[in-house]
C-alpha cells in the first residue's frame, strides 16, 4: 500500500505574550491509502494543531506535508481551498452545521460551493445521507436533531465530494459514550466499504485502538506510533 499522506519535520509555534510557545516540534510520519489512523494524545499534546495542518487550515512554520506527492505547503491560498473542497473532508468535535438549513441543505453545501447542478447536488445529498441512516431527517434542521443525528449529518456533509481523506477532530468528544461508539463503528464501516483514509484525533484510549495505527503525540512529539489491526487494503 503507498502512502497517500507524507508528514515531514512539521514545526508550530504560537505566539503568547509576544514569546514563541511550541505546539508542534518536529513531527514525522505517513498514513497509507486506506487506513484507518489515530492521532493520540492529551490535551495540549498538539493533536488539533496538527490535523489543522494537514487539512490546510493552517500554515507550519516548517517541513513537508505532501499528500499524493505534492507538497500542499507550496500551493496558493486558491489551490489550498479547492484541495480542502475536493481531496479532503472535515469531521468536527462541535458538528458545524449551519443551523437555519434542514440536515440535507447541509450536507449540499459543499457540492454548491463546487458549481455542481441543482439536480446533481440533490440526488447525490440525497443518497449520502441515506449512506449514514438519515434519509427521513433530511427535513430537520440542526436543532430538531440529536448529538449523534447531527454528527451523522457531518460526516455525509464531509463525504459527498468522496475526498481521498477525512479529518475528524474529536469526532465524539461531544457525544455521550454509546453514541460516540456508534459514530467511530459508522467511520470504520465507511472506511472499510468506501476505501477513503480517515485520520481521527482522539484523546480516549479505547477509539484510539480500534484504528489500524495510532500516532502517540506528547509535548508537540511522536512518541510512538502503534500497530493496532492490519489495515484493509483496497481491491
Amino acid at each position: 500500500m503507498s502512502a497517500i499522506l507524507e508528514v515531514h519535520d512539521v514545526r508550530k509555534s504560537y505566539r503568547l505574550g509576544g514569546i514563541p510557545v511550541p505546539a508542534l516540534s518536529g513531527v514525522s510520519f505517513n498514513v497509507m491509502r486506506g487506513e484507518f489512523l489515530t492521532i493520540f494524545g492529551p490535551s495540549g499534546s498538539g493533536k488539533s494543531t496538527l490535523l489543522h495542518l494537514l487539512g490546510g487550515l493552517d500554515r507550519p512554520d516548517a517541513g513537508k506535508i505532501l499528500i499524493d506527492g505534492s507538497n500542499i505547503l507550496e500551493l496558493g491560498d486558491n489551490d489550498l481551498a479547492q484541495l480542502r473542497l475536493t481531496k479532503i473532508g472535515f469531521v468536527f468535535q462541535f458538528f458545524n452545521l449551519l443551523p437555519r438549513l434542514t440536515a440535507l441543505e447541509n450536507v449540499e453545501l459543499p457540492l454548491v460551493i463546487a458549481g455542481l447542478s441543482e439536480k446533481e447536488t440533490l440526488e447525490r445529498a440525497r443518497k449520502m445521507l441515506k449512506f449514514v441512516g438519515l434519509e427521513a431527517r433530511e427535513k430537520h434542521k440542526p436543532h430538531e436533531l440529536s448529538g449523534g443525528e447531527q454528527q451523522r449529518v457531518a460526516i455525509a456533509r464531509a463525504l459527498i465530494t468522496n475526498p481521498a481523506i477525512i479529518l475528524a477532530d474529536e469526532p465524539t468528544g461531544n457525544l455521550d459514550t454509546k453514541t460516540g461508539r456508534e459514530i467511530v463503528q459508522l467511520m470504520k464501516n465507511l472506511n472499510e466499504e468506501r476505501k477513503q483514509t480517515f485520520i481521527v484525533v482522539t484523546h480516549d484510549p479505547q477509539i484510539a485502538q480500534e484504528a489500524h495505527r495510532t500516532v502517540h503525540l506528547k509535548d508537540g512529539l511522536v512518541e510512538t506510533i502503534s500497530e493496532n489491526k492490519p489495515p484493509t487494503r483496497n481491491q
